[in-house]
């Protein structure tokens, strides 16, 4: 097989320190500095428990060795989502609701799994999957 695994999503934003905050907070994913020559205050990596950087952050300002025209806060084009397998559906929940947050609970019962579908602070779709057991 030659893919592995997914290794990250990078998302571009005109708020750095706010979307990270956002990841953070919702998410429990650890923010980190990218590796050096890179800036803490344009890219920040956030992490899941084992370390691994699934996000990498960029403020729109971050040279990118290929360039093309991004939209911080527009809709992701082709890209409808970013899914995220979670746990803990009920602390996400009120995270969202305690945050004011706009999402969507979609029950798939036949998969055992209960979804949340939100916007992050740059309008990337995000499905958070839960699965039971």
């Amino acid at each position: 097989m030659i893919v592995e695994r997914l290794d990250h999503v990078n998302i571009i934003t005109d708020d750095l320190p706010g979307t990270a905050r956002f990841y953070a907070d919702l998410l429990d994913l650890e923010e980190r500095d990218g590796p050096p020559p890179m800036r803490p205050d344009q890219v920040r990596w956030m992490c899941d428990s084992g370390g691994n950087a699934i996000l990498h952050l960029n403020s729109a300002d971050f040279p990118r060795v290929f360039d093309r025209d991004v939209s911080p806060g527009a809709e992701t084009g082709a890209i409808h989502h970013v899914a995220l397998k979670c746990g803990d559906f009920d602390a996400v929940k009120a995270r969202l609701d305690a945050r004011d947050l706009e999402y969507q609970v979609n029950d798939v019962a036949s998969a055992g799994l209960r979804q949340i579908f939100t916007a992050d602070p740059n309008n990337v779709l995000l499905e958070l999957n839960f699965f039971a057991g």
